[in-house]
């Protein structure tokens, strides 16, 4: 039995963003928009928020718990203050899910306006390398560690239940300064390597966020053996990054991006699955509520996950604000289990509730705290009829 695998129940977990206490939003905004603020006065309320966050996540039957993010602009964003070599360009357009956008461009254009970055409390940009890549964050990695740590004690969670997220490599930027992808994502997977490795040495998990791996399956401009290539790339530096850490401290997410949305133009589990299984991770967690992929679990009549490896299915969206009745969240555990072992599913989310610090975000804070019990609700009826 491996540290993430169920024994007599079905555990809980979620991908980790949640949405941000607007006291904290506003201080984090003077923050990083070069306004005057109280650094103490912020480490307190970030410090606090999180208390709070754990507390909520535990309340509402959340096993696997995390910080919310909070400390966070962004899931990609934040790697700005934590790695040298970038650049923001200020002004220049950040380009996403290009195909989807050209298919429903007046759909997208109020969507972007009013959801994903109309709320945001700074400016999402490109983020461009443009010099030698090399992580500085060891501060801000031991501060986030510590104060989940100090969270999950309060709320008498171990420290093997707690996870903290990380941006993969594919996610840190564009490459303007070294001669090749290879040659960029080998020096990013080293500077990586070091966030990685301080989350595990304090005994929790961490897990790596790569919501671009399946983008790489509709980019526009790009053939069948170009598609493969970058994917190959893409786990090649993860792995290089998660070298030396035990599998069972890793796991994995991915994802498709978007949140509320038409999604015709997503990548299939199947064309993925083969790079996602091959991460040094000892669980996988992607879309599986979004009923553009929830079919896809017949994947895994044919394709079989290594020994001790725990698959973390969203039954839960983040695309909706309707919350999931706990029976259909019971079907879709059982569905997983009756195909990998019931020791091998956990109940998460398909993304998280969050992804960029927002004053706004799609789904209600109010509503996702009903998810989170909804979700516990519908591990427990899988639990009694899995474990009788």
């Amino acid at each position: 039995m491996t540290l993430q695998q169920n024994k007599d129940r079905i555990q809980t977990t979620h991908i980790g963003s949640l949405p941000r206490p607007h006291k904290l939003l506003d201080i984090m905004k003077k923050k990083l928009s070069g306004e005057p603020y109280d650094d103490k006065e912020f480490e307190t309320i970030l410090h606090q928020s999180v208390m709070d966050a754990v507390r909520k996540q535990k309340d509402c039957g959340i096993d696997i718990v995390t910080d919310g993010e909070f400390s966070k602009p962004g899931f990609f964003t934040y790697i700005q203050e934590r790695l040298d070599g970038y650049e923001a360009r200020k002004g220049q357009k950040l380009i996403l899910f290009q195909k989807e956008v050209e298919a429903f461009p007046d759909y997208y254009q109020e969507y972007f306006k009013q959801a994903m970055l109309g709320g945001a409390i700074v400016p999402i940009t490109p983020v461009v390398c443009v010099g030698p890549v090399k992580y500085r964050g060891e501060k801000a990695v031991q501060r986030d560690i510590a104060n989940v740590k100090a969270a999950a004690r309060a709320a008498g969670i171990p420290d093997e239940q707690v996870f903290l997220p990380a941006t993969a490599p594919s996610g840190v930027g564009i490459n303007e300064y070294y001669k090749s992808d290879e040659d960029y994502f080998h020096a990013l997977a080293i500077e990586m390597g070091k966030e990685y490795k301080a989350i595990t040495d304090a005994g929790i998990l961490v897990q790596i966020d790569d919501p671009f791996l399946p983008d790489i399956f509709v980019e526009p401009g790009l053939d069948d053996k170009q598609m493969k290539r970058r994917a190959q790339i893409y786990a090649e530096a993860t792995n290089a990054a998660l070298k030396g850490i035990p599998r069972e401290r890793v796991r994995f997410h991915t994802c498709y991006g978007i949140n509320e949305g038409p999604r015709l133009y997503e990548a299939t589990l199947a064309q993925i699955i083969e790079y996602v299984l091959s991460i040094n991770a000892g669980s996988f967690s992607f879309e599986a509520a979004n009923p553009r992929h929830e079919h896809e679990y017949h994947l895994f009549e044919t394709v079989k996950i290594p020994d001790g490896t725990v698959l973390c299915p969203g039954v839960i969206t983040h695309a909706s604000n309707i919350v999931e009745h706990p029976e259909l969240i019971a079907e879709r555990l059982i569905r997983f289990a009756n195909l990998v072992g019931r020791e091998n599913v956990m109940a998460g989310g398909d993304c998280g509730f969050s992804s960029q610090a927002l004053y706004r975000t799609e789904v209600h804070d109010t509503v996702v705290w009903e998810k989170f019990k909804a979700m516990r609700q519908g591990a427990d009826i899988a639990t009694k009829k899995l474990w009788h």
